[in-house]
């Protein structure tokens, strides 16, 4: 009462479609009888409810916090045989990551320490919070490289800070945002990032390193190797000449690398059953070719040990153990050295490691969780930088060889741990005779894997030539700027795209076409059994169904199919790809123009004089007739095709309702009906329903209601074609076949049965009616029907056929009327 007295103060109508609802259900005549249906009356959403739905309780809550830790769900299953995988995986990986984390430390312009410290931190937490087998954390290429910058860009704003104390402060924060998200259970943002874009920013990146480390393979100094590629790739061929004998270690360790993986991949072509070892070999390559020209550059240098004095260019001092591990200096002004870059930051530590992710639980057969994933990333970044560790994510590298390794479980991280901390504490007077131009060697050889293959982009061509010009415009960003810009260029080009194809999307007319199932040269009916008919046109039996295709083919359909318009006045539109704000506009100015392209004005005079047409239809020139297209029909009926539509919202719907009272004055003295069919979402239906649709249009003062007839889709209570029917009837078809003369002694005992009692006699005179009025499964007695959708909303239809069915029948009821 209250709510009723508070609504009639503020002017709001309270159930104003609803007024009427007995009225219109029950006038017209309902296609079957009450007393032999079921009704149903779907309730409409509320607020309330939705409210219940999203907000967790209890129980959701504690599997929450029992999904944070997925590795509770498979540690006390754990068994020798995963052991043994995970053995062989994690001392794999733990020999490939030294080299590469050292490599990629120096590219991020930190001593080498720093790299082991983040490798260990990152393969030790993941496997408590990982949702795949296959990551592997720790330092990666593009990430260094930003870290990079970011320690270059602090050491001219604030020259006091460390290099390390700003890294890690950035993977604090950086760790600090993912987690977040990750917690809130934010995941799915990443999706909005498309596979065009970050094969851009990969390649990029990968073009923007190999360019960077190319004059400290070659020994060249004197220039900016981190400026624009552009202008690396200017100045190497400037100074080249400046080469000094660091150029013989980086090409022949570069080049050694290729020969080794080259040999092993033949070998595995020619002798498979070798293939195993000669994958092992492969991927020790690294960790080898570090090992030798640290052997050769020990021979060389072990009398020249002041650096000043090295023969070329060598790693220098690595403290043992864990010397930089404290509380990390997160402050106003350390933050503000990095703010520029965070935004990056953040994209590049989620983009490359759920993407990684996502590929390698496809390749093995498993699913991850991008939210959980975030949270691992997250609290590695957060944990890492106590022992001096910075940004890390997935390397792609390591993954692909760690799950070619047969890894078992996440837990193969805790193996490459161990082997990381012995190389921390028992060779770091090895580290120091590592050439640099072999780091860089092994980083140019890891870089140029992530280029995307020629290959690749023509397959992106046959897909999506639009996101071909969003690959190549990223990749040139990156070589003519930065990263940093190329992934924001990237990112935001893909968004521009989703949100043109959004608000362009068109809709489609369509029309009707009756087909045949054809399995050789016989039909196939709608109960599977194969007919004697010839594809000669004939069809006695009406085996067939209706589907329906865009008049235009413009979905690639045979152009030479005869597709049927649905009756004169009346037209089908498909809605493509949802049906919401950006796109309403779109859709509905294009179905209003395919209208009044097809049909006249039911009224051709209902412009008196001249002085009322509206200035946008003044209609003939003077001394001209107007052409009331008289060979045209009428606008009878609008079937709308909501298949594709999940969600409506506030403009779309004042769309649809401003279009309807356009066609409305168009089609006067007439109605048009709306009928809507395959809508997906309660939330829909509320909305349609409040904005008058889901029956019929109220007449206006004066007009005499016109009687319609509702016609609804039923089903049987317990469904006929349940799958227990389903299966008894083939059971009994099979059995009929094979035994002819059985069934006929069964048909003459069932027809004698039928005498006596009348009331189960099946009305089919075919031998499978008659068996399926005798089965336990499905009996004739007791067996009732209903509406599929709602009673009080006769115009939301199940599917595109019934919603036909509906609008021809009212069609020729009204004009049954007018004459």
């Amino acid at each position: 009462m209250a709510t009723a007295l508070l609504a009639k103060l503020l002017g709001i109508k309270l159930n104003e479609h609803d007024s009427t609802a007995n009225d219109r259900v029950t006038r017209g005549e309902s296609a079957y009888s009450l007393s032999t249906a079921d009704t149903y009356v779907e309730e409409a959403p509320t607020a309330l409810e939705w409210i219940k739905h999203v907000t967790p309780g209890p129980r959701d809550l504690g599997h929450w916090a029992y999904s944070l830790f997925p590795f509770t769900h498979w540690i006390t299953r754990y068994n020798l045989q995963w052991l043994s995988g995970d053995l062989i995986a994690g001392i794999t990986v733990g020999c490939v990551v030294v080299p590469q984390s050292m490599a990629y430390a120096k590219l991020a312009l930190l001593d080498v320490q720093f790299g082991l410290y983040s490798s260990f931190m990152g393969v030790l937490i993941y496997w408590f919070f990982a949702t795949s087998k296959d990551i592997t954390i720790g330092p990666v290429a593009v990430m260094s490289l930003i870290v990079g910058n970011v320690v270059q860009k602090a050491k001219k704003t604030n020259p006091e800070l460390p290099a390390h104390v700003v890294a890690s402060a950035l993977a604090i924060i950086a760790g600090s945002i993912i987690s977040f998200i990750g917690l809130i259970r934010l995941g799915w943002i990443v999706d909005f990032i498309s596979l065009a874009a970050i094969s851009a920013f990969m390649t990029g990146s990968a073009l923007n390193i190999a360019v960077g480390q190319f004059p400290t393979l070659m020994g060249i100094t004197g220039f900016d190797t981190r400026a624009s590629t552009y202008k690396v790739v200017i100045n190497i061929l400037k100074h080249l000449g400046r080469s000094n004998l660091d150029a013989s270690i980086g090409l022949t360790a570069l080049a050694m690398l290729y020969i080794i993986r080259a040999a092993c991949n033949l070998g595995a072509k020619k002798v498979p059953s070798k293939a195993k070892m000669f994958f092992f070999l492969s991927t020790l390559r690294t960790a080898f070719v570090i090992l030798l020209y640290t052997l050769i550059s020990y021979l060389v240098n072990r009398h020249h040990r002041p650096t000043k004095q090295n023969r070329f260019k060598l790693t220098g001092p690595v403290p043992r153990g864990f010397k930089n591990a404290a509380v990390p200096t997160v402050t106003k002004a350390v933050i503000k050295s990095f703010a520029g870059e965070l935004p990056a930051s953040v994209i590049v530590l989620l983009i490359e490691h759920i993407a990684i992710a996502k590929s390698f639980g496809r390749i093995n057969n498993y699913t991850i969780d991008p939210s959980q994933e975030m949270v691992a990333i997250g609290v590695t970044n957060l944990l890492g930088p106590f022992l001096g560790a910075y940004p890390a994510t997935g390397s792609f590298s390591r993954t692909a060889i760690k799950s070619k390794a047969g890894v078992r479980t996440p837990f193969a991280g805790v193996i490459t741990a161990l082997v990381v901390l012995l190389a921390i504490y028992a060779l770091p007077a090895v580290f120091f005779y590592i050439p640099n131009a072999a780091l860089s060697a092994v980083i140019i050889h890891a870089v140029l894997d992530l280029i995307t293959p020629p290959n690749t982009v023509y397959q992106f061509w046959l897909i999506s030539p639009l996101e071909v010009f969003i690959f190549f415009a990223g990749v040139i960003v990156t070589i003519f700027t930065s990263i940093e810009i190329g992934v924001y260029v990237t990112v935001g080009t893909s968004a521009a795209l989703l949100l043109f194809r959004l608000s362009k999307a068109r809709g489609r007319f369509l029309g009707r076409v009756k087909i045949h199932s054809v399995v050789g040269d016989q039909f196939l009916d709608d109960e599977r059994k194969f007919g004697r008919r010839s594809l000669d046109g004939s069809d006695s039996n009406g085996s067939y169904r209706d589907i329906f295709l865009p008049i235009s083919h413009n979905d690639g359909s045979n152009p030479e199919v005869a597709v049927q318009s649905p009756y004169p006045g009346i037209f089908i539109y498909r809605f493509s790809e949802g049906y919401n704000y950006p796109n309403a506009n779109h859709y509905l100015d294009y179905m209003v123009a395919g209208i009044f392209n097809e049909t006249r004005r039911t009224n051709p005079h209902s412009y008196g004089r001249l002085g009322d047409r509206p200035w946008n239809d003044p209609g003939p020139g003077r001394g001209r007739v107007a052409d009331d297209h008289l060979d045209r029909p009428t606008l009878k009926a609008i079937i709308l095709d909501f298949s594709s539509v999940n969600n409506v919202d506030v403009t779309s719907v004042q769309h649809l309702i401003d279009v309807r009272n356009q066609l409305d004055r168009y089609a006067a003295p007439s109605k048009v009906y709306w009928h809507i069919a395959c809508i997906n979402n309660r939330w829909t239906k509320r909305a349609l329903t409040s904005a008058g649709f889901g029956y019929p249009t109220p007449p206006g003062d004066g007009v005499i209601l016109d009687r319609w007839k509702p016609i609804f889709s039923v089903a049987e209570i317990g469904g006929d074609a349940s799958a227990a029917t389903v299966a008894q009837r083939r059971d009994n078809e099979l059995r009929r076949q094979n035994t002819h003369d059985v069934e006929e002694q069964r048909s003459k005992s069932m027809t004698a049965h039928d005498n006596i009692t009348p009331k189960t006699a099946s009305t089919s005179s075919s031998d499978l009616g008659k068996e399926l009025e005798a089965s336990n499964v499905y009996n004739k007695r007791g067996t009732r029907v209903t509406v599929v959708q709602s009673l009080d909303r006769p115009l939301f239809h199940v599917d595109l056929t019934s919603a036909l069915q509906s609008a021809i029948a009212n069609v020729e009821r009204r004009q049954e009327v007018d004459l």
